[in-house]
């Protein structure tokens, strides 16, 4: 008999009678129980997290930045209830924590009494980070945590780009205040350089003044020393006549017994020394009459230097204009033409304040003038006159000691007065290097207010004024510079889709498995006639494929239409599965043949190492080196990876070698099962007493 028919007969034993068929009925159901009630059970957990309680804590008390009310408490937990990412349950902190450690919370989201005045922070002079405390309980639930980490992770980032908006906002808002502050300073740069640069001009006005000064109290020296000079030589020349005089009075006065033979024997001489007194006491004169105009001219010139230094420097240093650096030698300056105008004044005044006395010294001069010249001419005849000239010699040696008096108060007078002339002309002459050097102290001052005007403009150039617009742009840019764009290749839609990879093999596994505890591996009969042990084989592999078929086509059709998987590829995803119940079918049949009863534990067994090492939940390389040793040798490893592209997408590269591994085993297995049947036509001692019996 061919091995279809055998497989029908095999099927045919679960007609007859109600049991075998809610047995059968119950076989190709139990895949769709175990599979499709899994999946179902958590098919889209992240979309019902709406339906986890959670305690939601605001002690925020807020807080003021630049006279405006911040709530940062209020923000975020406003935002929290609308989003609906947990069943939100605003409370107190008390009922918090006891909700969390008794079960009623799954964990607490808690804002600090003080979260506002650490985000304000922020924009001040002490940042400080805001914190959030999240409480969690993982004796209620482990996943729950780990999700809220996730959730709380998204809420931190948001909060954390809220606070930096201000801090960023107010850093933009500095560089706009420094901006306006730097164009403010330029512009007041440019009044600077323009004030110094009329202060330049004064500087060189003032140097120029001062060289006219120079040149006046130079003239004033110069003049002075000439007079002073002609004035040694008048008291000289008045001292000798004196003398002389004197000499000549006392010769006359002592000797008038015999003057007259004297005066007829020396007649000639008397009237050349009074020529040369006439000549003497004409040059005095002379002299005398230019004194007056030429000690006003000078104290005119020093005053007029004295007033022009202090007037410039009432103009320079003094009132609301800032004193430059040049003011103090200025100001010596003023005080030096000060001095030397004074002296030339107080020469000017002594010359006036001895008018008559210098008056009454010329007319003396002009006396001795007329009376020498008239004693020049007269002297050849003094013999015959004698009391006469007498006289006229003591009123000439009277005129003569007047003279030598007044010359000598005027020679002092006007040491006096050259001395204060020469530090006049060296006060000017100091005051005319301060100007210059204040000149050229100027210039750099206009050479450096026009760098630092040109610097100024520049920088404010630089600085970047940003307006509202432009600053709340480039502000939301740097709160949160980097963003993830998460972009999902062939992203499976809900948390079931992307497990079913996983789970729909197990539970194929499972049928197959259960379909072995009711349908035998090998006929007995066909063990019984000695028939061939490759048509034993497929006779007992062909009925739990056929069912193997059937439990595929109905756990795909719930899972499909009634939870709502949907499949990429769903017709070779159709054709994979029963490639995949085939093959498990022929490797469950081939342990229990081999082993007998046995073979059900060794059919468990391997099914708990296919579900630790094909990396269904985890990626296998997470998981110990053992189960990463037998991921490569196993064939629900390939049936997951080839799962995943049928139902999800992407390309078949991992299809191809999985259905060649399934179809690999599927014959390996056949052909051991054929081995096995083989060895089962013996009796032997172990087959009619058994050691195990299930």
């Amino acid at each position: 008999m061919r091995s279809p028919k055998l497989a029908a007969l095999e099927l045919k034993r679960f007609g007859r009678g109600r049991l075998p068929r809610a047995a059968l009925a119950a076989l190709l159901l139990l895949p769709l129980l175990y599979g499709a009630l899994y999946l179902w059970s958590f098919w889209d957990p992240y979309g019902k997290l709406d339906k986890i309680p959670v305690a939601l804590v605001n002690s925020d008390t807020g807080a003021t930045v630049r006279g405006e009310r911040l709530t940062a408490g209020d923000d975020i937990t406003g935002e929290l209830l609308d989003s609906k990412t947990f069943d939100w349950h605003p409370t107190s902190a008390a009922e918090a924590r006891k909700g969390v450690a008794n079960g009623t919370y799954y964990l607490a989201l808690t804002v600090p009494s003080d979260f506002s005045r650490q985000i304000a922070s922020s924009s001040g002079k002490s940042p400080e980070t805001g914190a959030l405390k999240v409480r969690t309980n993982d004796a209620n639930n482990y996943i729950v945590g780990q999700i809220s980490r996730s959730v709380f992770s998204e809420v931190r980032a948001a909060a954390s780009a809220k606070a930096s908006r201000g801090f960023y906002d107010n850093i933009f808002i500095s560089f706009a205040d420094i901006h306006g502050e730097t164009a403010k300073a330029a512009k007041s740069a440019d009044k600077l350089g323009k004030g110094i640069g009329k202060a330049k001009k004064g500087a060189d006005d003032l140097a120029e003044g001062l060289a006219k000064a120079k040149e006046g109290s130079r003239d004033l020296k110069s003049g002075l020393g000439t007079l002073y000079k002609g004035s040694g030589t008048l008291k000289t020349g008045a001292g000798g006549v004196a003398d002389g005089t004197q000499s000549l009075s006392d010769k006359v006065n002592d000797v008038a017994a015999k003057v007259r033979p004297f005066l007829k024997e020396h007649g000639k001489e008397i009237g050349d020394v009074s020529q040369l007194v006439a000549d003497a006491s004409r040059k005095a004169s002379d002299n005398l009459d230019t004194l007056p105009e030429t000690t006003a001219t000078a104290a005119a010139k020093a005053r007029k230097a004295s007033d022009d230094l202090a007037a410039d420097h009432r103009a320079r240093c003094e009132g609301a204009v800032p004193a430059g650096p040049d003011c103090p030698a200025l100001k010596k300056s003023v005080a030096a033409a000060g001095t030397a105008a004074d002296v030339a004044e107080d020469v000017n005044q002594l010359v006036k304040d001895h008018t008559i006395e210098l008056d009454a010294l010329g007319g003396h001069l002009d006396d001795l003038h007329d009376q020498a010249v008239w004693l020049a001419h007269n002297a050849p005849h003094l013999d015959t006159d004698l009391d006469t000239a007498v006289r006229k010699v003591n009123a000439l040696n009277s005129g003569a000691q007047k003279v030598a008096e007044g010359a000598g108060t005027l020679h002092t007078g006007l040491n006096t007065a050259k001395t204060g002339a020469s530090d006049l002309d060296s006060g000017v002459g100091k005051a005319r290097g301060g100007a210059d050097t204040l000149g050229g102290g100027m210039y750099r001052l206009v050479d450096g207010s026009g760098k630092l005007s040109g610097g100024l403009h520049d920088g404010a150039a630089k600085i970047p004024d940003y307006g509202e617009q432009d600053r709340d742009d480039r502000t939301e840019v740097m709160s949160d510079p980097v963003r993830l764009v998460n972009q999902a290749v062939h992203k499976a839609p809900n948390y079931g889709t992307g497990f079913a990879p996983y789970f729909i093999p197990l539970s194929l596994w499972v049928g197959a498995m259960v379909a072995y505890m009711l349908i035998q591996p090998l006929n007995g009969r066909a063990l019984a006639v000695g028939a061939s042990s490759w048509r034993i084989a497929f006779a007992g592999w062909l009925p739990v494929a056929a069912i193997g078929v059937l439990q595929t086509l109905a756990l795909m059709a719930v899972l499909h239409w009634a939870i709502g998987l949907q499949m990429v590829r769903a017709a070779g995803t159709l054709g994979f599965l029963m490639l995949v119940t085939a093959c498990f079918a022929a490797i469950v049949q081939w342990l229990n043949a081999r082993f007998g009863p046995a073979g059900r534990i060794l059919v468990l067994a391997l099914l708990m190492l296919q579900l630790t090492s094909a990396g269904g939940t985890y990626p296998v390389q997470t998981s110990p080196g053992f189960f990463n040793a037998i991921h490569p040798f196993l064939p629900m490893s390939y049936v997951v990876d080839g799962l995943r592209r049928l139902i999800t997408g992407g390309g078949l590269g991992p299809v191809w070698p999985a259905c060649g591994v399934l179809l690999g085993y599927t014959a390996a297995a056949l052909a051991l099962t054929a081995w096995s049947a083989r060895r089962r036509q013996v009796w032997s001692l172990n087959r009619l007493h058994p050691e195990l019996s299930l």
